[in-house]
């Protein structure tokens, strides 16, 4: 059995190995801690992310899927696997897993942005407003949401909601504000 202060530095080891980029020396690394104990989250994460770095992206959504057996109140995990699941285009699965994380950390607004992403793939805008709307509460100056929220008010046929967005955006964000006028003629100066 590996005692505490072996895997503490064995942990150390595999975060100097993914700094210098020994991502499969690192994974040997984390294969051993979970020899000795199966359900140890950090080394399941650190596993999950290295197998996606390595391009194993199916292989890292099992590892997170287990994350989120072994800690199911971590809004963390259900992030990290509704990300994944949406990456590999499980919309029903990604969409379940940011509903998770938002009921268990209501204040994580990448999981709001991520849930919003998700419906509007799934061409659900009408859902998709209210989780956006709940990420530009929590990061009011993040312009990425923004973005995503003026173009389902286009998608909606909503362009008076849109053009109040860009109004907003070009008080801190002008390069976004601009991209969206670009991209849907709305909010441009009336030429006289």
């Amino acid at each position: 059995m590996m005692h505490s202060l072996n895997r503490r530095y064995t942990r150390l080891l595999i975060r100097a190995l993914l700094v210098f980029g020994q991502k499969a020396q690192a994974l040997e690394r984390v294969e051993s801690l979970l020899q000795e104990a199966e359900g140890d989250l950090y080394a399941l994460a650190t596993k999950a992310h290295v197998l996606a770095e390595l391009g194993d992206k199916p292989g890292a959504l099992k590892v997170l899927q287990r994350v989120v057996e072994v800690a199911p109140e971590q809004a963390a995990g259900w992030f990290n696997l509704g990300y994944l699941s949406e990456e590999l285009d499980l919309l029903d699965r990604a969409e379940a897993a940011f509903r998770r994380a938002t009921e268990l950390e209501p204040k994580m607004d990448r999981a709001w942005y991520g849930l919003g992403l998700c419906l509007i793939r799934q061409h659900r805008f009408d859902e998709a407003v209210p989780a956006l709307r709940k990420n530009t509460e929590l990061q009011a100056m993040s312009p990425y949401c923004w973005y995503q929220l003026a173009r389902v008010h286009v998608d909606r046929q909503e362009p008076e909601e849109a053009v109040k967005i860009i109004h907003h955006l070009r008080k801190f964000e002008p390069k976004v504000a601009a991209q969206l006028v670009r991209e849907t003629g709305l909010g441009q100066p009336v030429q006289i």
